[in-house]
């Protein structure tokens, strides 16, 4: 089901394509513990940025993969593309429209320590296998 979210401010907004449960990932690395980001890894293909793009500015730090884009207004992060699955793009799930949201098991991801979880990450960008529900 396509799902719609966007920024505070409502200059960015996008839709995403998820099933009706998902398990996403809250991070306590350096950014995401400050931002209070809600990792919900798409593959690019369930991804559509739908108004706005001339409204983001990024960010890059370490290896500078990650391309942390953020409103220009707001300031909120609402999406962005992780160094863990850099084909594919991290939905903020906290920014969904009201209403909008799949149903959400969130678990913890231990980023302080990433290189030695990232591995967990790598997979979530790719489509599910045939058979698999998603």
């Amino acid at each position: 089901m396509w799902r719609t979210g966007s920024c505070h401010c409502g200059d960015v907004r996008f839709a995403v394509r998820t099933p009706d449960e998902v398990e996403v990932e809250a991070c306590n690395c350096s950014i995401c513990a400050r931002t209070g980001f809600v990792h919900l890894i798409v593959p690019m293909d369930d991804f559509e940025l739908t108004a706005g793009a001339d409204k983001l500015t990024s960010y890059r730090f370490n290896t500078g993969v990650a391309n942390h884009t953020f409103c220009t207004k707001c300031g909120v992060k609402a999406f962005y593309t992780p160094r863990s699955n850099p084909d594919g793009v991290s939905v903020n799930a906290n920014c969904f429209d009201v209403g909008q949201a799949p149903v959400l098991s969130i678990v913890p991801f231990d980023g302080q320590n990433w290189e030695a979880n990232a591995a967990k990450l790598a997979h979530k960008s790719s489509p599910p296998m045939k058979g698999e529900t998603g």
